[in-house]
């Protein structure tokens, strides 16, 4: 997936000796939850919104340095690191560095989830099944493995939740035979969480999965 030509280069990189006021400025006019700092051109963090409440209009940005966030990406960081940093950071906007660790653009959020959106797992067709299992049973690979004995095709998959020794794999896969994957992976002490098919074993799981609607609301 090519995301850098979703680079944004026509936005500001602000330096350490700039007023907060300009700053202010800038968020009153955009969205965006961060902006970049250089010093002597160099990538010196981002300035949060968030932090715009404490701070006052002629003070310089340098007297507010050591509350900068770090966070940043490389020209080459694949796009599902790209996501994990907005993620991490609850950022809609990324510096990305090149190797003097100058500032060459940014990745905006809405760009990187319009990418992700339109591959083969949302594009093709198929069946979402969101499985559960023991942190210490996983595997990919026999998850790939149910899948197909079955003579269905795995579209794709990821891990969409980790918590209490319990991992989450939301999967799609073909429509073929997908009552007989649902029975093997049950077979196999995998809890069905979220299956969009007529099993009536998954009605009720259904019902009350919140899962459903945080997919929906992407």
């Amino acid at each position: 997936m090519n995301i850098q030509q979703h680079i944004i280069s026509n936005l500001p990189v602000f330096d350490v000796k700039t007023t907060c006021g300009e700053l202010m400025e800038f968020f009153k006019r955009n969205t965006f939850s961060h902006i970049a700092v250089m010093e002597e051109d160099r990538f010196l963090g981002v300035f949060s919104e968030n932090d715009m409440d404490v701070v006052s209009d002629d003070s310089k940005i340098d007297e507010y340095r050591y509350d900068l966030e770090t966070f940043f990406v490389r020209n080459e960081t694949s796009w599902l690191d790209v996501l994990e940093v907005f993620a991490r950071n609850e950022a809609n906007l990324v510096p990305i560095l090149d190797e003097v660790e100058k500032v060459v653009g940014y990745y905006d959020l809405t760009d990187i989830v319009s990418e992700f959106i339109d591959t083969p797992f949302f594009t093709d067709p198929g069946n979402i099944l969101v499985v559960a299992t023991g942190i210490k049973d996983y595997s990919f690979s026999e998850i790939s493995q149910i899948v197909e004995s079955n003579n269905a095709r795995l579209i794709g998959g990821f891990i969409t939740d980790m918590e209490n020794d319990v991992v989450q794999v939301t999967i799609k896969i073909s429509t073929a035979n997908f009552d007989k994957v649902l029975q093997t992976f049950r077979r196999y002490n995998y809890q069905i969480i979220f299956g969009n098919s007529d099993d009536q074993f998954l009605e009720d799981l259904k019902n009350r999965s919140d899962y459903l609607d945080k997919y929906l609301n992407v």
